[in-house]
């Protein structure tokens, strides 16, 4: 891709991050804000300078939130445009003159949210320079259906395992959501599937996705069932649940199905079986050595009965498992419109259990809480709000999924049982599931090429509604015109000298007042004035965005995002077991809201294939399989031994070991996470001294018979000691030693609060005009590459672009 030619140039322009100015020029193309600097008249007047000259790019597809806040020329404040990215980079651009920055707000919004198709993004027109390693790589080679279960040993040509692959939905028309090949139980007929079809949401039938390759076991999915309040059922859809759980049967013993005895008739909330609540009943320690044994023997030849001389079929000795994502609440209150969940009177061969993961709309409101603990990341050096941090709950939703998917991969690899797994329509947190499952279960896809698989097979095949949940099209919404920008919350660069007098204060609150009389006047001549040239092209940019690929905020949600943020919680407590870093997350998040490349356009397979972006647009994979270096993992171990700590086939997350993915918030692991590790020592004292461990300081000093806090975190803990007894697995930190902290130390997280907090929510009135004051000094580390760098200088250029910028160090 040559370098886009620049629309607009804006001179002198100072940006700022953390409270970090820097002055440069701001050029705007139909696809990036371009940030340079230093600026050109001050390498006009040094030319030496020219050599030092950077650049950073922001796309603005990746735009969740600008806000212009215009000033009168008369009042001496420059007028600023605030941008938040959803990378979650924060950067204020103050102009001089208000008209350039009206005309640039106008131009990012034509850009952004007015672009009337998706075929206007930067995908369709983006190609990597010529000869460059991306070029030669084509990522869309990279994930082929048949492959991937010819690998897990479903083919044609190969031994029959209970399974084949149909080509009912070759043309999209029997569920148009679903791939183009799915994967059956071979003695379910494609007439059985069409009746079964009708039972569930969108046609979206119980699918293979997982099949075991030492057990056998498998992880099917699907959508709800059309139950209603009358409690339906479907023959059909029966028989293709029950063909799912013994498919595996068939194939190894055509006389063991015979033999399954059945499950109780319904358990609805829990997994009820004596050796379920037996494994609930242990320890985390005890449970943990437990599994170690089990691990250790998946890996041994086929298991026979002593008696019989018969084959132990997996699945027939174990309870198979209808795993249901949702609150059961929920999923009773969908009983009212005609869906809801299994009537397990109808599935005797199975268990049910809620893992009451909540929904789209809640994860989004989590989201949001965090970006209010960090949103002042351009004006402020100051760290994250905690108090908002713990509200949010983020850290809990990550560990439900992360347990809820454990859950999943014990059936399968340990209890040797099939599970089912499905949501409402299947696609938001049955992806998320399935996939950390299979990640937990399977070192292939612990890969780099095996993950790109994962992601293609689990999300993008079976239909997880990218654009909907990422909002490519922006939307009018998110940009916003403050007209109230004289009250003390604009920053004006270098005249930060009193600003917390009392005559200041009482100043700023007359210029509000008046701002707020001549505000409508304002804004009319501020339109006459405006060039002519500057407003055709605005319109001209501007198009309505069809219905149906229209941003909806309320369908927006992170989803994807909480997939990859569980992926780094193994990734850092498994270090050695991955062969991609964080890094490969981080560019991954990136690129799934940058819109450069074709690969997440679009809401599934059907859309996808109709767009020919196969043809029209480059693969996200070509851009990492070219840069595969960058992303490999240094500390990662191929190897694979059952009987070697460490090198298990099997991972599973440690719950109480969550922490703030910190990069991606572009913050310092001490910012996001001091305070969990902090509280976590303080449990760990409390637990001491009620156990009585203080009287044998040396024994418990080396945790020996413990679970210590993984070494394999970014910073060093404040403590080494053993976990704590009362905090299970089950708990997530954030909640789990909250407690007895604030019993030993009651005034600790206020003080804490008002010392750290980025934010005035909460604070009494004083403070918080303090801190709005605070927020102004031009006080913290270097933003775009000053005297400090910044990690994030220059991440959103063009991946292909030929000047390369800080973007490698991402």
């Amino acid at each position: 891709m040559s370098t886009p030619q620049n629309k607009h140039v804006y001179p002198n322009v100072h940006a700022l991050r953390s409270g970090k100015p820097e002055l440069g020029d701001v050029a705007l193309n139909d696809y990036h804000l371009v940030f340079r600097f230093p600026p050109e008249s001050t390498t006009a007047a040094e030319p030496h300078l020219k050599k030092q000259v950077k650049q950073v790019w922001f796309a603005f597809h990746v735009i969740s939130q600008c806000t212009l806040r215009s000033t009168p020329p008369a009042s001496g404040v420059p007028s600023s445009i605030r941008i938040r990215f959803r990378d979650f980079t924060y950067v204020s651009f103050n102009f001089n003159d208000d008209k350039q920055a009206r005309d640039a707000f106008e131009f990012i919004r034509a850009r952004t949210c007015r672009l009337g198709s998706i075929e206007n993004l930067l995908a369709f027109n983006y190609t990597p320079p010529p000869g460059s390693p991306e070029s030669k790589s084509d990522g869309w080679d990279l994930y082929d259906a048949r492959a991937e279960f010819r690998r897990q040993g479903i083919s044609e040509k190969s031994a029959d395992l209970g399974w084949r692959i149909t080509t009912i939905n070759k043309d999209y028309s029997f569920s148009p959501t679903y791939p183009a090949l799915i994967v059956v139980p071979s003695k379910i007929s494609d007439s059985t599937l069409k009746y079964a079809a009708t039972f569930r949401s969108r046609a979206r039938i119980p699918a293979l996705s997982y099949l075991h390759s030492v057990n056998n076991c498998t992880i099917t999915r699907s959508s709800q069932p059309f139950v209603g309040l009358r409690m339906k059922r479907s023959i059909q859809d029966e028989r293709l649940v029950g063909a799912c759980f013994s498919a595996s049967v068939d194939s190894l013993d055509t006389t063991a199905a015979a033999n399954i005895e059945p499950s109780p008739s319904s358990s609805h909330v829990d997994l009820s079986a004596e050796s379920a609540d037996a494994d609930m009943s242990l320890s985390e320690t005890e449970r943990m050595r437990m599994e170690d044994e089990l691990i250790a023997g998946t890996g041994t030849s086929a298991q026979y009965d002593e008696k019989t001389g018969k084959r132990l079929v997996y699945g027939a000795q174990q309870h198979n498992l209808i795993v249901d994502a949702r609150p059961a609440i929920n999923s009773y209150a969908m009983q009212a419109i005609g869906m809801g969940s299994e009537n397990m009177d109808y599935y005797k061969f199975a268990k049910k259990v809620f893992l009451n993961i909540d929904n789209i709309h809640v994860m989004r409101d989590s989201l949001d809480k965090v970006i209010s603990a960090i949103k002042d990341a351009d004006l402020s050096p100051f760290p994250p709000n905690r108090d908002l941090l713990a509200k949010s709950k983020w850290l809990k939703h990550i560990g439900g999924i992360l347990d809820g998917s454990a859950i999943i991969a014990r059936q399968v690899g340990i209890q040797h049982s099939h599970v089912l797994i499905h949501c409402s329509d299947g696609w938001d947190r049955t992806s998320q599931l399935s996939a950390l499952a299979q990640l937990m279960l399977d070192p292939y896809y612990r890969t780099i090429d095996g993950f790109i698989v994962l992601v293609e097979k689990d999300w993008l095949s079976f239909g997880h509604m990218f654009q909907m949940r990422s909002g490519y099209m922006g939307h009018e919404s998110w940009f916003t015109v403050d007209s109230d920008a004289l009250a003390g919350s604009t920053i004006r660069p270098g005249e930060n000298d009193g600003r917390g007098d009392a005559i200041e204060s009482a100043f700023a609150s007359a210029k509000r007042l008046w701002n707020k009389s001549v505000g409508v006047e304002k804004e009319a001549s501020s339109a006459e004035a405006e060039d002519p040239s500057a407003v055709d092209e605005a319109k001209q940019a501007t198009a309505p965005v069809a219905e149906d690929q229209a941003t909806r905020p309320k369908d927006v949600s992170p989803v994807f995002h909480q997939f990859l943020d569980a992926t780094y919680q193994l990734l850092r407590q498994h270090p050695t077991r991955f062969e991609f870093n964080e890094r490969f997350l981080r560019r991954l998040f990136y690129h799934v809201y940058s819109c450069q490349y074709g690969t997440f356009l679009f809401n599934n397979e059907r859309q996808r294939h109709e767009a020919r972006l196969r043809e029209r647009t480059r693969s996200v994979w070509a851009y990492f399989l070219s840069r595969r270096h960058e992303f490999t993992n240094d500390q990662y171990d191929a190897a694979i031994d059952d009987h070697t700590k460490g090198r298990e086939r099997l991972i599973f997350p440690r719950l109480g070991e969550l922490r703030w993915w910190h990069q991606v918030f572009n913050r310092t692991d001490d910012e996001m996470n001091d305070a969990i590790n902090a509280s976590i020592a303080t449990a760990e004292r409390v637990a001491a001294y009620s156990s009585g461990l203080s009287e044998s300081g040396a024994a418990s000093g080396d945790g020996t018979g413990s679970q210590s806090i993984a070494a394999s975190q970014d910073s060093a803990s404040p403590s080494r000691n053993p976990q704590p007894p009362g905090l299970t697995a089950s708990q997530s930190v954030l909640t789990g030693v909250e407690t007895a902290h604030e019993a030993l130390t009651p005034d600790t997280r206020t003080s804490a609060s008002f010392n750290r907090s980025a934010s005035t929510g909460g604070m009494p009135g004083a403070l918080g005009a303090l801190q709005d004051r605070l927020s102004g000094l031009a006080i913290g580390k270097g933003v775009f590459g000053g005297a400090s760098s910044s990690p994030s200088t220059g991440r959103n250029r063009p991946a292909g672009s030929r000047k390369r910028t800080a973007e490698s160090r991402r």
